[in-house]
């Protein structure tokens, strides 16, 4: 074997950035000791000569800590509470505690959440999502510490993922709502780039209002808050502006505000509109109608995640990528399919109504 085909050694590195093995060692590791400008450049080095810490040496690395780091948006959703107690049951019965944090969906906290979590070399870490601060990425990959990512799904992870895929959860609640016969969609949200898990699902149902009606879908993104009152004062600006026919929420709580507020605007639901949430959240079992909502499994991604990455941890071979089942559940809030939706259906489904809803949606994209 020539020179240049052998894998590179940490003493390569060492040598080629003028450090000890030490240096190195505590650079990919993230641990004190080392400056950041002088992490940065041994990190730069290791990358180009693409340095990678073999797995017994990642097995070795964690093999004497009990603590799993992970990282949650928030903790006022019930979503994560669920992934939460699904993964912690998992890793109780295995002997591991967990210390959590809270990024509010900011990924330069992620980071340095990362970096102070790593000086205390944890046996692995969990992060929500799969889009992060690009130094966070290239600090886990060097580094020995298995990683799970979970609640969303790429096929590039850190090292593993378990999750859904969002933008399919927008197709399937677009393709419900051409199948009932809805022609105005809309959708309420957070802000643009605040939750890239709700951009993607509104990306899914703009596709395939694009692709079988040429209609667009108009958002609505209030300024953060309480779920309730977002789904409300989102519910309350469409009605006010436009006409939407079907409006699909971030999630169930959401949901739910905006039925609050289609009773308060004296309409019909489904009759006037129809209402579709996210998630099948408990929530749902004690509303006077059954809601139209798309049901997760995220007690089970909890579960599966934590198995996975206590296999990692022990050096056992595991899927790296997992996606997750989606059942959309059809409900009291979106009505059903009637023969005149059906005969619509067969023409195109192209009326008035639809392209003066294309117009006015030209500037709400």
């Amino acid at each position: 074997m020539s020179q240049q085909s052998k894998p590179t050694k940490i003493e390569d590195v060492a040598q080629k950035a003028n450090v000890s093995i030490m240096s190195v060692s505590r650079a990919i590791r993230g641990v004190e000791g080392v400056s950041e400008k002088k992490r940065a450049e041994i990190l730069k080095i290791a990358r180009q000569m693409k340095y990678m810490p073999n797995s017994a040496a990642r097995s070795l690395a964690v093999a004497n800590s009990n603590l799993i780091g992970i990282s949650l948006p928030t903790f006022a959703a019930d979503v994560f509470a669920e992934i939460l107690n699904g993964m912690r049951q998992t890793f109780d019965t295995a002997g591991y505690s967990s210390v959590i944090d809270t990024t509010e969906y900011d990924s330069t906290a992620e980071l340095n959440w990362i970096r102070r979590l790593l000086s205390w070399q944890p046996a692995a870490i969990i992060l929500t999502g799969t889009d992060h601060h690009p130094e966070t990425r290239e600090l886990l990959k060097a580094s020995p510490i298995p990683v799970l990512e979970i609640w969303d799904h790429t096929d590039d992870p850190i090292d593993i993922c378990v999750g859904i895929d969002h933008f399919e959860a927008g197709r399937l609640i677009g393709e419900h709502a051409i199948e009932m016969g809805y022609q105005r969609p809309a959708f309420v949200s957070t802000p643009r780039g605040h939750d890239k898990r709700a951009d993607a699902r509104l990306a899914g149902i703009r596709h395939v209002f694009s692709q079988q009606r040429s209609t667009p879908v108009l958002a609505s993104r209030p300024l953060l808050g309480n779920a309730f009152v977002t789904g409300f004062e989102g519910t309350k600006t469409l009605l006010a502006e436009h006409a939407p026919d079907i409006i699909c929420y971030l999630n169930d709580h959401m949901a739910f505000g905006g039925l609050m507020c289609c009773q308060a605007q004296g309409l019909s639901v489904p009759e006037d509109i129809g209402v579709v949430g996210f998630n099948g959240l408990d929530l749902g079992s004690v509303l006077p109608i059954k809601l139209t909502t798309v049901r997760t499994l995220r007690r089970l991604m909890g579960i599966t995640g934590a198995r996975n990455l206590l296999a990692r941890i022990n050096g056992v071979p595991t899927e790296q990528s997992i996606v997750l089942p989606l059942e959309l559940q059809p409900g009291q809030t979106t009505r059903p399919q009637t023969d005149d939706d059906r005969l619509k259906d067969q023409a195109g489904g192209q009326t008035l109504s639809v392209h003066r809803w294309a117009d006015a949606g030209l500037q709400n994209l």
